[in-house]
């Protein structure tokens, strides 16, 4: 048994930790809000999208980006001003086009070896996050859209995902409380919905009934490797000595890879949500059952139980800015107010947080440079689809680096 200490607990640290404790090891969890899931954990688009893993690493991305620039409203705003981080990792984004490809076709497996993991986790835990086997709908505007729709959906498929393309007709049937324009979409049966923080808070909570160590309220201000093996984090002005850690702190996990002499280049892309209360018999009727993409506009839906509504999207390249901008949150509003008009907007809670993304748009999950330091983080907009794959990933690759896991009976699972 190895005594480990995981970064972060948001999504990906709670899925790290939760795969190190079963498979034996003394696990320590360290995060500088007062509880799990408080950042970028807290209030995302709730979709477990295996159909939304197309990388953005595309020219057309790029293009949208110079000419939304200007736009406050844009569904992708780059601000004009320079840092050199942000021009270094755009050049990487650039550099990745050729690989858009093959890392679609690889996200999509991992968000298809992850959904039998969150599942086992719910049976297990018996954490309720108001998942919902919704299922995602996908609508276009354009015959356009639906030409490149086709060409993902192809990607897909090799990743072993299916989904059905639907006709304008279809798709009002598929959800007859949306009121918009139409050409026809594509439905993927198999994607779920579900609260990512109450997830996240759930199965900390419940891990750490099980001996789990949390130590919440200050950040690592400091990690290094020991002379003799293992790592060191300073804390709330103590010191403490593990086996092993693993970075999982979102968008912090640069700086901290920087200590310890890696280079994890995740840049801090704010995106939006809002939360509609629907208070009134009224909205609860009105407002969707099934989850909603609406390509065009790069807004997602969930449905989270009876009485919440959750409308998310944009992209803003700001750097580590966390304010919440009214410019950004009222086109989301408005969205609802155009697609879903019954749907009352008097309760809406605005929220942003910042996504750790990569230039290639894939997670950073392996070792770094010195024995005992891992990383798993840098999931973009996915975190929420990929986590559990790539906790269980990091947990077996540090059982392989430092050897010394007690491994659980013939199940090969802790017993809760």
């Amino acid at each position: 048994m190895a005594r480990i200490v995981v970064v972060g607990a948001g999504i990906a640290g709670i899925h790290t930790a939760y795969r190190l404790w079963e498979r034996g090891h003394e696990v320590t969890v360290a995060d500088r809000q007062r509880y799990a899931g408080m950042e970028t954990s807290f209030a995302n688009g709730g979709q477990l999208s295996a159909s939304n893993a197309e990388t953005w690493n595309q020219w057309g991305t790029v293009l949208k980006g110079m000419r939304w620039m200007l736009r406050r409203d844009a569904p992708l705003l780059v601000h004009p001003a320079p840092s050199l981080h942000k021009v270094g990792w755009m050049l990487e984004f650039l550099g990745a086009i050729p690989r858009w490809r093959e890392n679609t076709i690889e996200t999509v497996r991992m968000a298809m070896r992850a959904r039998p993991l969150i599942a086992e986790m719910q049976a297990r835990t018996g954490v309720d996050y108001d998942h919902s086997p919704a299922g995602i709908l996908h609508f276009y505007g354009s015959e356009r859209e639906m030409r490149h729709a086709r060409e993902v959906t192809r990607l897909y498929a090799e990743g072993g995902l299916e989904r059905r393309e639907l006709s304008a007709e279809e798709v009002r049937a598929c959800e007859p409380r949306l009121v918009a324009d139409t050409v026809g979409g594509f439905w993927t049966e198999s994607d779920a919905t579900g609260c990512i923080h109450k997830f996240t808070a759930g199965v900390a909570d419940w891990l750490e009934g099980r001996g789990v160590r949390f130590l919440y309220g200050a950040p690592v201000d400091d990690v290094r490797p020991r002379p003799g093996g293992g790592v060191e984090i300073d804390r709330a002005g103590r010191t403490e000595a593990f086996d092993a850690v693993v970075i999982a702190a979102g968008v912090g996990s640069r700086a901290l890879a920087r200590r310890l002499g890696d280079r994890v280049n995740v840049y801090p892309v704010k995106g939006y949500s809002i939360t509609v209360n629907l208070d009134d018999e009224a909205s609860r009727a009105a407002a969707p059952r099934v989850s909603l993409l609406d390509d065009k506009a790069k807004i997602v839906t969930a449905r989270l139980g009876e009485g919440r509504f959750r409308i998310a999207g944009t992209a803003e390249f700001a750097g580590e800015d966390r304010d919440i901008r009214m410019g950004r949150i009222a086109p989301l509003t408005a969205w609802v107010e155009r697609h879903f008009p019954e749907v009352s907007t008097e309760a809406v809670v605005p929220w942003a947080g910042l996504r750790p993304m990569m230039p290639d748009m894939m997670p950073r999950v392996g070792p770094g440079r010195n024995p005992g330091v891992f990383y798993n983080t840098g999931h973009g907009h996915l975190g929420w689809t990929l986590s559990a794959a790539t906790g269980a990933v990091i947990a077996a690759a540090v059982d392989a680096r430092i050897g010394d896991a007690r491994q659980p009976a013939a199940a090969g699972m802790r017993a809760a």
